[in-house]
């Protein structure tokens, strides 16, 4: 089955400001979001589980691909569609070997030569980016800038994502580019009203 990468959810609970984390990521899903990603930095493996596990039942719910970062052991406990891996992560032809030909496998990529790599190792999709500078990432040195992903598209033939500072007043670049989707934490999960956060981006899409 196709995937519809056009609205991608990054989790960040930073973001939340103690909200809880399945009825944000519900609320986004009814606000158009295609695609979600659990992301979790310095918690437990028990931790990232559970909140794997509570984001699962929303996605499920509504029959939309959860992703998992870096985590191939959580992708396989919760049975996740798949993973989506950095460059220092394990290799994508490993990954393949472990989750099987069903599972998608992305990787964020920042260059033409990672990308080309990527589409060569079996990749499912690419994150592109950073595209711009961003509250999530603090250590990127330059961001790639419009120019930076445009170039990139041109040279695959697989699906990409934006990610990296998009939001709504951006979001009509990034896409005029030919990238499938765009990947956003803060412009949805930083918003008081997540489902009309999420909605506006998705007419502007």
């Amino acid at each position: 089955m196709k995937t519809d990468y056009s609205l991608y959810l990054v989790t960040d609970r930073r973001f939340l400001k103690g909200r809880n984390i399945k009825t944000a990521v519900e609320k986004a899903i009814a606000g158009g979001v295609t695609v979600v990603q659990v992301r979790e930095k310095d918690v437990t493996t028990r931790e990232f589980y559970k909140v794997a596990s509570e984001v699962k039942e929303i996605t499920d719910k509504y029959n939309i691909p959860l992703i998992i970062n870096d985590r191939i052991d959580i992708a396989q406990a919760v049975d996740a569609t798949g993973v989506h891996l950095g460059q220092d992560d394990m290799p994508i032809t490993l990954a393949r070997n472990i989750l099987g030909k069903d599972k998608i496998i992305g990787i964020s990529v920042g260059n033409v030569n990672e990308a080309k790599e990527a589409e060569e190792c079996g990749a499912d999709y690419v994150g592109i980016g950073a595209i711009f500078f961003t509250g999530s990432k603090k250590d990127i040195d330059t961001p790639i800038g419009i120019s930076g992903l445009s170039e990139i598209v041109k040279n695959i033939n697989i699906p990409s994502v934006a990610i990296g500072g998009v939001n709504k007043d951006n979001l009509s670049q990034v896409i005029s580019t030919g990238t499938n989707g765009a990947a956003v934490i803060s412009a949805i999960l930083g918003n008081d009203n997540i489902e009309q956060a999420t909605r506006e981006l998705k007419i502007k899409l």
